[in-house]
């Protein structure tokens, strides 16, 4: 492991202008994944800002029924909040089924957006990687690529962002509030990640220095009945092969309102816009739903190990939905 030096700023500001300052410095929170790269080489910072000890750490309830999660909240307390775990289930369930009690115990909300790709080749420094070093080329896309993408992946990358709690936060209409250089401002959570076009290093929209505050959750009727499914290999702390967080608002048996999206298909959270826009205003039926998630993934474009990920995602919407509508 690169030695590194440590400081741990009291405000924001110093923190964010620490980060500005240095090429390679990096933000540590919970570190249950910059740690871990560090070891592998993956990571070598010069410098850690701990931003632990700013004050990002409370859930608050806004004026307008939404709420603020302050950035530094552990993801063990988020998923037991009880106006989460009332007002977006999906949420709290999206959380549980992450990692292991201990992690989440560490595992930070601005962290847990942030986390790199659980790619294979990313980690081990002797493959070819352009995330990781651009131009070297990606060994993932003729080689072990069952577990990565199948939406929104170019010739240069084809890893997956790894979150369980991002996909949940897509489609409950996040909004993430940052402090850059030049001060603070939000921006929609679906416009923080980006797809790897020729740059895949560049993961997100953050300018440099820029330091995760806060997210912000509108007030959702249609996120009172939401969950979360997870197809993953083993029952417990294992990443997901496909996920659907999925909420819905019926009138009768008519979709009034839905909400769709997808992880483990691509390098961001995937928020399933034509899925939503097939369900809305038409009658509830399971095929329905299978003809919505057809509609979604008729994008998709499966690597050689990976098709099954196509016909797992338009089950696990079938299955969301269906259970959601109080169907047996």
């Amino acid at each position: 492991m690169r030695p590194f030096r440590y400081h741990r700023p009291t405000e924001v500001a110093e923190a964010v202008a620490l980060l500005d300052a240095e090429p390679d410095a990096a933000y540590l929170a919970g570190g249950t994944n910059l740690v871990d790269l560090m070891k592998l080489g993956v990571q070598r910072p010069s410098l850690l800002v701990d931003v632990t000890r700013l004050p990002l750490d409370t859930v608050q309830t806004l004026p307008d029924g939404g709420i603020r999660i302050g950035a530094n909240v552990r993801n063990s307390d988020l998923a037991a909040h009880p106006v989460v775990r009332r007002d977006y289930p999906v949420l709290a369930r999206a959380l549980l089924a992450a990692a292991s009690g201990q992690l989440r115990n560490m595992a930070t909300t601005g962290g847990n957006l942030l986390q790199r790709t659980r790619c294979a080749y990313f980690q081990d420094t002797s493959k070819a990687c352009n995330k990781r070093e651009p131009g070297t080329g990606c060994a993932a896309r003729h080689g072990q690529n069952r577990d990565l993408a199948v939406l929104g992946w170019s010739e240069h990358c084809v890893a997956t962002h790894p979150s369980d709690m991002a996909v949940a936060l897509v489609a409950l209409d996040a909004e993430v509030e940052l402090h850059a250089p030049d001060g603070p401002r939000q921006i929609p959570l679906t416009e923080l990640h980006r797809e790897p076009g020729d740059r895949p290093e560049q993961e997100t929209t953050l300018p440099r220095g820029a330091l995760i505050t806060a997210v912000r959750l509108p007030p959702s009727p249609v996120a009172r009945r939401s969950s979360y499914h997870k197809a993953r290999d083993r029952a417990s702390f294992a990443f997901a092969a496909g996920s659907v967080a999925a909420a819905l608002d019926l009138a009768g048996d008519v979709v009034r309102d839905v909400r769709l999206a997808y992880g483990a298909v691509a390098h961001r959270p995937w928020r399933a816009h034509r899925a939503e826009q097939t369900l809305r205003g038409r009658p509830f039926t399971p095929e329905l739903a299978a003809h919505a998630a057809d509609t979604e993934l008729a994008a998709a474009r499966p690597l050689e190990h990976n098709a099954f990920k196509v016909p797992l995602i338009r089950n696990l919407t079938v299955r969301a939905l269906t259970e959601l509508a109080g169907r047996p």
